[in-house]
């Protein structure tokens, strides 16, 4: 496909990225010549100037473009670039916008009739992330693959883990029933910032403060993999959110019917307006950061904390704080992703990223061939991905162990007429066979001309 992306911001780049590897021609768009100059790794035309410019769109090539995505951090000029990018020929346009009016009113507005087929809202795509994490209360990371027949969840490893210190090959007498798959481990090695990721092999150790990823059956294979990880689920009934912005507005409207929720938000006037748009939520004036105002409010009482303002520093801090006080479930928005590395090593388990968030939504829509599904972590240089067999692939009707499978990926478990199954070696791909795999980028490719 032939892809413009209006904006080369976090979210834009980050997209870029994604599309690029799964070699899209990809057009990138900025008017700032210094933002833009950060897509010179990629490979990806880079054009200076304003997506809004029907002479800038004509240089990008738009009338025999496939898709627009319009993703700066002006929702007016996505909305007006696909306007004209339709208007000029593209095939089919995406907008992000932050107004949740477009989409709580959807009958009120025809986006389509201006040219825009479909709109991201990284709040409330973010928003629904933190729902399963409140949901999946010991998990790090959480999603599921056909409806849940396969989960993918993501689990710190404590001192007292019956996985501490044990080998990928030790792990098969911990599961005798075959039901979890290790895929994938993130570790904090000394002086260096960014995390270090592993595909585990059989000699590869688990090790305290590991980030282990797991590919577990629907059922029995995620309660093994708690319950060896040393955690346990929690129901979470009260949880209080700092942060009156978009992203912390949105999660609060988005949870206030299933939680009791104290949000905290240090401009009164801000908290007026939240107190009247969600009425069933407390909201409290004051400041995330200042310990003894929470505990005044209970903080230690609360079974989650959320830090959602729209600073980075803050939320960290916030959070921080919070899981000093015991609080079980600590979450942070985080807007910078070079903190997310800092963030896990200094002790805040769940990260959340909204544009990382948006922009691996839209790639899992704009994929092609045997290429089912896609995810990327927070903090792993690998992605999941989901794969089908057909009958020409030349893994089919052979065993795992006979397939020259890269070393850097590995087969997280399989899904036949609708039945899950973490495999081993002996396992027979069948014509049909749904593939979950995790695979560092270096791999993918090879991984996917298996499946061709």
């Amino acid at each position: 496909m032939r892809i413009i992306i209006a904006g080369c911001g976090e979210m834009g780049f980050h997209l870029s990225k994604l599309l690029a590897k799964e070699e899209h021609d990809i057009v990138i768009i900025d008017k700032d010549p210094d933002v833009l100059a950060q897509a010179d790794i990629l490979d990806v035309i880079s054009i200076v100037g304003s997506a809004t410019s029907y002479k800038v769109l004509e240089q990008a090539n738009i009338k025999s473009s496939d898709l627009l995505i319009a993703v700066t951090e002006s929702e007016e000029t996505n909305m007006i670039s696909c306007t004209i990018g339709k208007h000029l020929g593209v095939k089919k346009t995406i907008a992000r916008i932050s107004n949740s009016d477009f989409i709580h009113r959807k009958d009120a507005f025809d986006l389509s009739s201006v040219g825009i087929d479909e709109v991201i809202f990284p709040e409330a795509l973010a928003a629904k992330e933190i729902r399963k994490l409140l949901k999946e209360s010991a998990a790090i990371t959480t999603f599921d693959f056909e409806g849940g027949l396969l989960e993918f969840i993501g689990i710190p490893i404590g001192k007292d883990s019956a996985l501490n210190g044990k080998s990928l090959k030790e792990t098969n007498y911990l599961n005798p029933d075959n039901n979890f798959t290790p895929v994938a481990i993130l570790r904090d090695v000394e002086d260096v910032v960014k995390n270090k990721t592993i595909i585990p092999r059989a000699d590869d150790i688990f090790e305290a403060s590991d980030h282990a990823y797991f590919v577990a059956e629907r059922d029995g294979g995620v309660d093994r993999v708690l319950a060896l990880s040393g955690k346990k689920q929690y129901d979470i009934k009260d949880l209080m959110i700092y942060g009156g912005g978009p992203m912390a507005f949105v999660t609060a409207k988005h949870l206030a019917k299933k939680y009791k929720i104290k949000l905290i938000e240090e401009d009164r006037a801000r908290c007026e307006e939240i107190a009247a748009a969600i009425p069933n939520i407390m909201v409290l004036n004051g400041s995330g950061t200042d310990l003894e105002f929470l505990m005044k409010e209970n903080l230690e009482y609360m079974d989650a904390f959320l830090s959602l303002t729209g600073e980075t520093e803050k939320n960290i801090l916030a959070a921080l704080a919070a899981k000093e006080t015991g609080i079980k479930k600590v979450i942070a928005l985080v807007g910078n992703i070079e903190y997310i590395p800092l963030s896990q090593n200094m002790g805040v388990d769940t990260l959340i990223n909204k544009k990382i968030i948006a922009a691996d939504f839209i790639s899992r829509h704009v994929k092609k061939g045997e290429l089912l599904d896609l995810h990327s972590i927070h903090g792993l240089d690998a992605d999941v991905i989901e794969l089908k067999v057909n009958e020409n692939s030349l893994i089919c009707n052979k065993k795992i162990g006979d397939i020259e499978f890269p070393k850097t990926a590995v087969v997280g478990g399989v899904i036949r007429n609708n039945r899950s199954k973490t495999v081993r070696g002996d396992f027979v791909f069948e014509n049909n066979d749904k593939v979950v795999v995790m695979c560092l980028q270096e791999s993918k490719k090879i991984v996917q001309s298996l499946f061709r």
